[in-house]
């Protein structure tokens, strides 16, 4: 077994928030160098959990030798270089969701990564190693469920409510930014992980926040991203029936919002309620159970307590397990053939929005 996985920052957003302190209490792994596209925030963070190499670029980053697992938290516009020269310097990647700007990224950089059997190369689709979405799952699996008839699913924010949120990348569509990437990709993810392929979608993708104040001039300048999504699912056929589905993807909350994905099928209904808490109701007239696990990761108060740091934190202990194993394949995850078929559905939706009508995932290459 290796002793250490030497591990690279790209990005300083979420990377400084969840992944640094997660990385830094997973045994075997070292925190080596971190970059950002503004270098103050590089030198801050690696100030802040002493990491050695404070990277202006990218490219200085992936040609350190002692670097053997790089993690790219950067705007979506940048995952497909920057991924493609990890992966062409011979590095282990973990990807920030979405995938890529569209299918076409998406479907080069999975292709390098399956031509690259010897690297691990997955997507930071963190909630498939939370205790409970994944008990969930194991339980569609075990057949709870029965033949599946139906799901629901809600995500529930209110990080883009305030007007007075200030106008960034997240805001330009050149970038890659708006719910349907950042919050609708975890959806997305967690649908197909759980309840299969998705054949077809209908949707409404929209912008209820026109403008937004760019911090650098004091003007408004117009918000190119969405805000608000919804989308009707037909799923592949399944046992001689097509499951059907609902989604509603929102940052406008501003307070009460839960998320929660329902599945209704022949045997039973599993909720998924507020991220966390699961239960299950078998049979006709029975009452729901609570079904949820205990999260660990609470007990570690290095890591933000929140869903998605703290799933980080399982999903960063199981790579660098797996890579001090010499293995590139960890149960679970999301691989990039994954983020391609994430990637398609996501093209799929902006494209019903474009065109006003049904769209067959498959159709977007």
């Amino acid at each position: 077994m290796k002793d250490k996985i030497g591990v690279g920052l790209v990005g300083t957003g979420f990377a400084r928030s969840a992944q640094a302190p997660a990385f830094r209490v997973c045994e075997g792994a070292e925190l080596v160098a971190v970059c950002s596209g503004n270098y103050e925030n590089a030198v801050k963070t690696a100030e802040e959990f002493e990491i050695e190499h404070a990277c202006e670029t990218y490219q200085h980053l992936l040609a350190l030798d002692d670097v053997s697992l790089v993690v790219i938290s950067t705007p979506p516009h940048t995952h497909y270089p920057v991924t493609l020269a990890a992966l062409e310097s011979g590095k282990h990647v973990i990807c920030e969701k979405p995938m890529a700007m569209n299918a076409v990224e998406a479907r080069e950089m999975m292709e390098l990564a399956l031509s690259r059997p010897t690297q691990l190369a997955i997507i930071d689709h963190e909630l498939r190693f939370n205790p409970t979405w994944r008990r969930m799952k194991e339980m569609v699996d075990g057949g709870y469920l029965g033949d599946l008839y139906h799901i629901n699913l809600t995500v529930a924010s209110g990080f883009r409510h305030s007007t007075q949120r200030p106008w960034n990348w997240w805001s330009q569509k050149s970038a890659g930014g708006g719910l349907l990437g950042a919050l609708g990709s975890h959806a997305i993810d967690a649908i197909r992980w759980m309840f299969g392929e998705i054949e077809a979608v209908c949707s409404t993708v929209t912008t209820m926040v026109p403008d937004r104040k760019d911090p650098k001039t004091g003007e408004m300048k117009p918000n190119e991203t969405d805000d608000y999504c919804s989308f009707l699912i037909r799923f592949a056929p399944q046992n001689g029936m097509q499951p059907q589905g609902m989604v509603l993807l929102s940052a406008l909350y501003v307070s009460g919002g839960k998320n929660q994905v329902t599945a209704v099928g022949s045997k039973g209904t599993l909720m998924l309620d507020g991220d966390e808490i699961l239960l299950g109701a078998a049979g006709f007239n029975h009452q729901f159970e609570d079904m949820s696990l205990a999260d660990r990761a609470r007990e570690i108060a290095v890591v933000p307590d929140n869903i998605w740091a703290r799933s980080f934190y399982h999903l960063a202990r199981e790579t660098i397990q797996a890579l001090r194993e010499d293995r590139t394949e960890i149960a679970h995850a999301a691989t990039f053939t994954d983020g391609f078929h994430c990637q398609q559905v996501i093209d799929a939706v902006r494209r019903s929005q474009l065109e006003q009508r049904w769209v067959n995932v498959r159709d977007n290459h």
